[in-house]
Order: structure tokens, then sequence, then C-alpha cells
């Protein structure tokens, strides 16, 4: 169940509902005519059909990458950045939940999430996530180690690699103690919570700061049969809950942000500089006498010289833990297809198991 206290609603990427001025595109111009008007910070509206977005969007990424000649991660980090900012300006108008472009799919998020507004410009880029969330909310994901498929709902993390699911599931097979409760920190499309309520144990509280990911994980505990044992609530870590339990997961973000965090899928994968001392905190007031602590995490920001590792920072310096366990497993490399450098090939995902010192 979803704690009552909250009548969630979803985010949603922002649309325009004034008249502003902007810049038509047709489909027979040259796109390379148009980019100059989004990087100076004009809007350009696609008229005719959908696939001219994808044009404009390809042209911008050449355009930009003259100027973002750096193949370094923070390089590409601000290419990343510069080019989110001219391609919101990119926009399509929508009329009673449609897209107002030829040959232009349906997206059931459009009337979903903006029930009562008929008219509306929206970017590009946001239409295809939109689009993309759709399709694997139609499709569904497929949760080999659960022997279920999920359905995410927009703007929730969900898992494209599983490693790290593997390690944990081994982990829980082993496990012999006490299944009283559970806490599920950062409870994203609610994997974790499925593979501890698979597990037997008798109560799980998931949290999230992300509305998305609470509505959604309701939705799905419901049709999965999970909401008599499952309670989520929306709010920080643990979200001032009053219990205790025999064991507490965490799936951090495992990459340090270097830009202000937007609310929702933004602080599933960067986390901020006090985010580690505050749930090792937190978690000491929460976590039984005899309970165990677990971390799902990565050693990817040591990989590319990012960071520190902030589980370990804890474990030098906290006093708060000792670790009973660590194990580690290598990820699968990246598609050959992609162009992008391939920061994880040294990769590993790591499983800690701390105690109560």
């Amino acid at each position: 169940m979803t704690d009552t206290q909250y009548n969630l609603i979803p985010d949603k990427p922002e649309i325009v509902t004034s008249e502003i001025e902007v810049v038509s595109f047709f489909n027979k111009m040259d796109p390379r005519e148009i980019i100059s008007e989004l990087i100076e910070g004009n809007y350009v509206l696609i008229e005719d059909f959908y696939n001219n977005g994808l044009q404009v969007l390809e042209e911008l990424k050449k355009g930009l990458r003259r100027n973002h000649k750096s193949k370094n991660f923070q390089g590409q980090r601000d290419y990343r950045a510069a080019f989110r900012k001219a391609s919101h300006r990119l926009l399509v108008m929508v009329v009673d939940h449609k897209l107002e472009v030829k040959k232009a799919p349906e997206i059931g998020w459009l009337k979903i999430l903006y029930p009562e507004d008929n008219e509306f410009l929206i970017s590009f880029p946001d239409l295809q996530g939109l689009n993309s969330s759709w399709q694997w909310y139609l499709k569904g994901l497929e949760i080999e180690i659960l022997k279920l498929k999920i359905h995410p709902f927009y703007g929730t993390y969900f898992p494209t690699r599983f490693d790290h699911l593997m390690l944990f599931d081994k982990w829980l097979k082993k496990y012999e103690g006490k299944k009283n409760n559970a806490i599920d920190i950062g409870v994203g499309s609610g994997v974790l919570s499925f593979q501890l309520l698979q597990n037997g144990f008798s109560r799980v509280l998931g949290t999230d700061t992300n509305k998305n990911a609470i509505i959604g994980t309701t939705q799905e505990s419901e049709r999965l049969g999970f909401s008599d044992r499952l309670t989520l609530k929306y709010g920080d870590l643990f979200a001032e809950c009053d219990i205790k339990a025999d064991l507490i997961v965490f799936n951090p973000p495992w990459l340090i942000a270097k830009h202000q965090l937007a609310e929702g899928i933004d602080k599933a994968i960067y986390y901020e500089v006090d985010l580690f001392p505050r749930f090792f905190e937190q978690a000491k007031q929460h976590l039984e006498e005899d309970g165990k602590l677990i971390l799902l995490f990565s050693n990817l920001a040591e990989v590319i010289g990012d960071s520190d590792h902030p589980i370990l920072d804890e474990l030098n310096k906290g006093g708060r833990f000792k670790k009973e366990l660590y194990m580690q497993k290598g990820v699968k490399p990246s598609s050959k297809k992609t162009r992008r450098k391939n920061w994880r090939k040294d990769e590993k995902v790591e499983l800690w198991v701390f105690t109560h010192i």
C-alpha cells in the first residue's frame, strides 16, 4: 500500500500552454540552416513530419561536436549538457493528446500525464523520452531473476543491466537471518523489494524521493499481488519512518553529481556529497541489533577517476558499522555498436554486507 498522507501527482516534462515566438521548420528545409536558431536561444517548431525533428537533432549534434571536441569523461559530460539545453528548444504541438505532425507515434503518457491540457507545446527530446518510456511500459521488462515482467512508470529508474541483481539474489538465497521487516531505500521500479518478498520477508517498506517511483511501484505491487506486504513512502532516505528492520538494502546512485540535480530519475543516477553520511547515520537508527545492512554499488567512479569510494570512506572513518562480507562481479561490456568510449570495461558491481559495531 502507499502511505495515504500523500496525494501524489506524477512529475512530468514541462509544457508550453501560452503563446511564444517560434521559428517553423518544414519538411523541405535544410536542417543545417536551423540549428543556429536553437544554439542562439530561439524556439523552433517542427511542422509536417515527426521525422523532421530527428533530422534537426542529428545536425545539432554535429554542430555542437565541433565546439566540444574533448573525448574525456568531463568533456563528454559538457557536450551532453550543451546538447540538452539547445535541443529542448525544439518543439512539437500536441492537440487532444495527439502530436500535430504526420507519421508520429501514439504516446499514451500524453493523456495520462496531461489529462486536462488539450493543446500545448512540448520539446522534441521530451517526446522521445515519453515515447521510449511508453514502449517499455506497454512491452514490459522481463526480470529473469524474479521470473516476472514489470511495467515501469514514466520517469522511474529501471535496470537495463542485471549484474547487481544477480549478486543480491546469490546472497539473498543464502541469508538465514530473521525475515520480519526489511527496508528498501530508493525503491525505484520495485525490483529489490520484489526480490525480498519472493524470498520470504513478511513486510517490506520501500521509500523514494521520486513520486513517479512510488506511483508506479504501487500499481505494479497491486498487479503482482504484493500490495498486502509492501508499504511505500514518498520521502528522503528512511522517509521519517519509525520502524527497525532485520535487513536494509540500498542500491544508491553510482556517480557523484557535478551539477544541480533535478527531481526524479536524475537522483537515481547521481548522488550529492552528503548522501552517504546521511544514509549511514539514519541506517544506524533503523537497523535491528542483529540486522544486516546491504549496499549494492559499483567501482565505476573510481575507474573513471571521478571520486573516492563513499562506502570505503564510511568503513574507514564512520565508526558505525563493520564489514561482514564483500562480493563483486564483473559487468558485461557495452554494446559493440556504440561509438562512445567504453568506460565500463574495468567496472565491477559490488555487494557490501555491514553489521553494527
